[in-house]
């Protein structure tokens, strides 16, 4: 038997180059049990205990059964992938465990046995291995275990150190690079990234590191950059960081993502609001055009309606003008500010979206409703709100 369970990320099943990935979908709770017990690494665990962190928000009358038949049904889908693999689901009166059956092996054991080996007496050459190791198998948080996360990030945190010790900065902007794709929003990779610029004469990267992280506050956490990172930022420019370092790293930010941007341009509704707003008082002044275009998908099942989104935005990138703005508003709600068109051009727009979205989904039991209106100034126009 040669099984790999791996739980970071998500929960799959790789067996002779087969990856099994629709275990939690049939059944949540098994994934859930699964997880729970190889955290205990082998220690049992009492049938009350998994009852209060699998059943809480259940209302079922008879807990107990309740946990039986969970446990009977995950060996069940467990020895569906391979016979005898739901075993690694030991039982004894009043309890449940987790043990690797030989040739099975879980990625978060892994993980917590490089942990244990990382806070113990090594080398820098073992630290070096085992944290390179580490990063392999971290894919992806393990759902509800946020302590094993901290404990990921702070081996990593020391790696880093270690590094800098010997003047490996480049290294050290590759690690960073690897754990922001884990985390892109923990602070402290990001400084320590932008550290690792400065030392090697990249001054204008870090300073482009810092504005991708100040947007990332902005967008996704609707908050400032913290007061450690406005420190850092201050410092890169007090050291000899000239005005024209600024003005370059501007015009080569604006430059590179003007280049990047080959389609319409899609942003949070947030920063949708703003071009409205920014637009709206331009439109008299310049003499310009601008429409409000709504699209909304529609389907009795939300994984459909869901897959139909995805799909409509992806028409919506192909087929949109560079200058078009796009933001998806609601779950089943595409937004867009489409400038300088007429309401004939703009009705044409909506058209043939419509026209390729349904020769994309025929079949697919979707429905597609759109409507365009003047911004400004106009009878009926609309508004944004938020």
């Amino acid at each position: 038997m040669d099984v790999q369970i791996k739980l970071m990320g998500y929960f799959r099943i790789e067996m002779d180059g087969q990856v099994y990935d629709t275990f939690a979908q049939k059944s949540r709770k098994g994934a859930a049990l699964i997880r729970f017990l190889v955290v205990q690494r082998g220690r049992p665990v009492s049938s009350q205990r998994l009852i209060r962190e699998l059943e809480a928000d259940s209302r079922n009358e008879n807990p107990r059964n309740a946990m039986k038949t969970l446990v009977s049904r995950t060996r069940s889908l467990l020895n569906q992938i391979s016979p005898g693999l739901g075993s690694c689901i030991a039982s004894e009166p009043g309890t449940y465990r987790w043990q690797s059956l030989p040739g099975v092996t879980v990625d978060v054991l892994e993980i917590l046995d490089i942990l244990d080996r990382l806070r113990g007496k090594i080398d820098e050459e073992q630290q070096c291995a085992l944290t390179e190791r580490l990063m392999e198998l971290y894919q992806g948080e393990l759902e509800d275990e946020y302590w094993l996360h901290r404990e990921y990030l702070e081996a990593i945190y020391d790696y880093i150190g270690l590094l800098n010790g010997r003047e490996a900065y480049n290294r050290v902007c590759e690690v960073c690079e690897r754990a922001l794709k884990i985390d892109d929003l923990d602070e402290q990779l990001h400084i320590l990234k932008m550290e690792a610029l400065v030392n090697l004469n990249r001054p204008s990267e870090a300073m482009s590191q810092y504005y991708r992280v100040v947007r990332q506050s902005q967008v996704q956490l609707e908050s400032e950059p913290s007061d450690e990172l406005r420190a850092y930022y201050t410092d890169l420019v007090e050291q000899g960081r000239s005005l024209k370092l600024n003005l370059d790293f501007i015009h080569n930010e604006l430059t590179r993502e003007e280049k990047e941007q080959s389609g319409p341009y899609f942003c949070e509704y947030r920063a949708f609001k703003e071009i409205y707003n920014i637009q709206m008082r331009n439109l008299e002044r310049l003499g310009s055009t601008m429409f409000l275009g709504v699209i909304m998908v529609g389907s009795n099942s939300s994984v459909i309606r869901e897959g139909g989104m995805a799909g409509l935005l992806e028409i919506l990138r192909r087929n949109l003008r560079k200058g078009d703005i796009v933001t998806r508003f609601s779950e089943n709600i595409v937004a867009m500010l489409l400038p300088m068109v007429n309401y004939s051009t703009g009705s044409g727009v909506m058209g043939r979206i419509e026209k390729l979205f349904y020769a994309e989904y025929s079949g697919a039991n979707l429905t597609f409703h759109s409507r365009i209106s003047p911004l400004g100034g106009v009878a009926g126009g609309w508004g944004i709100q938020g």
